[in-house]
C-alpha cells in the first residue's frame, strides 16, 4: 500500500487531496495543528505545528522506520491579502516566511529518510504562480516573497537529494475557490486535485522531475521562475 503524508490536511486543498488518495487506497497521514483537526476518520492524524521545530522533531520520531511514498507539503499561509505595504506588519512578512518557506523545507529534511526508503520517492510542495519572476504582478509582498524563497530552497533541497533519486516537485495549484484563494477563483478543488495529482502522480525514480524548465501549473503545464 503506498504512503502519502499531507500537511494542512484538515481543510481546503489538503482535505481534498486527503479524499482523493484515500479513495484510491493509500495509506494517508493527515497533518494538522491541532489533534482532532482532521475531518477524514479513515487517515491517520498526525499533529504538526509548522511554527514550532519541536513539532518538527517529534514527527520525524513518530514516523520513524516507516517508507512514505509522498511528502506533501501543502500548508501555508497568505497573511498579507488584500492588504497594501503600509498595512503589512513586519511580523506577519516574517511569519510568512517562517511558514511558507522553512518550514516545508525542516518538514522535507525530517522526513527525507522515509522518502528514501519508498518505492515512489517523492516530496511535493504547493507554491503558487504569485512566486514566478517573469510574471510577476504587484502587491501581496510577504506572500509573493514567501513562496518565491520557497522555489529557490525546493531547489537547491533538490540537488542536496539527487543522489537518492528523491523527487522534489513545486506545484501552483491555481486560483481555486477556498478560504484562502476566495469566492473569486478561477477553479474548484476538485480541479486543482485531479489536475496536481496527474502531475506528482507519474514521478518515481525511472521518471525524475526536471526542475530547468520551471515549475508546475496544476495543469501539467509549465511556469517560469
Amino acid at each position: 500500500m503506498p504512503t502519502i503524508l499531507i500537511t494542512g490536511a484538515n481543510r481546503g486543498i489538503g482535505l481534498a487531496l486527503t479524499r482523493s488518495y484515500l479513495q484510491d487506497g493509500w495509506r494517508v497521514f493527515a497533518a494538522s495543528r491541532k489533534p482532532g483537526e482532521s475531518l477524514v476518520k479513515e487517515a491517520e492524524e498526525v499533529t504538526l505545528d509548522l511554527s514550532n521545530p519541536e513539532s518538527i522533531k517529534a514527527l520525524k520520531s513518530q514516523l520513524a522506520g516507516i517508507p512514505i511514498d509522498i511528502v506533501w507539503n501543502n500548508a501555508g499561509v497568505y497573511l498579507d491579502k488584500n492588504q497594501n505595504l503600509e498595512q503589512l506588519d513586519n511580523r506577519d512578512w516574517l511569519r510568512s516566511f517562517e511558514i511558507n518557506c522553512i518550514a516545508p523545507i525542516r518538514i522535507a529534511e525530517a522526513l527525507a529518510e522515509n522518502v528514501r526508503m519508498s518505492e515512489r520517492k517523492v516530496i511535493a510542495f504547493t507554491t503558487s504562480k504569485m512566486a514566478s519572476l517573469t510574471v510577476n504582478g504587484a502587491g501581496a509582498y510577504a506572500y509573493r516573497s514567501s513562496k518565491t524563497a520557497l522555489n529557490m530552497a525546493v531547489r537547491c533541497f533538490a540537488q542536496d537529494k539527487k543522489s537518492q533519486e528523491i523527487s522534489c516537485l513545486l506545484l501552483h495549484p491555481g486560483h481555486v475557490k477556498t478560504d484562502m484563494g476566495g469566492p473569486e477563483g478561477d477553479i474548484d478543488i476538485a480541479t486543482s486535485v485531479t489536475g496536481m495529482r496527474k502531475v506528482v502522480d507519474q514521478f518515481n525514480p525511472t521518471c525524475q522531475a526536471d526542475m530547468d524548465r520551471g515549475y508546475f501549473n496544476y495543469d501539467g503545464s509549465r511556469i517560469p521562475w
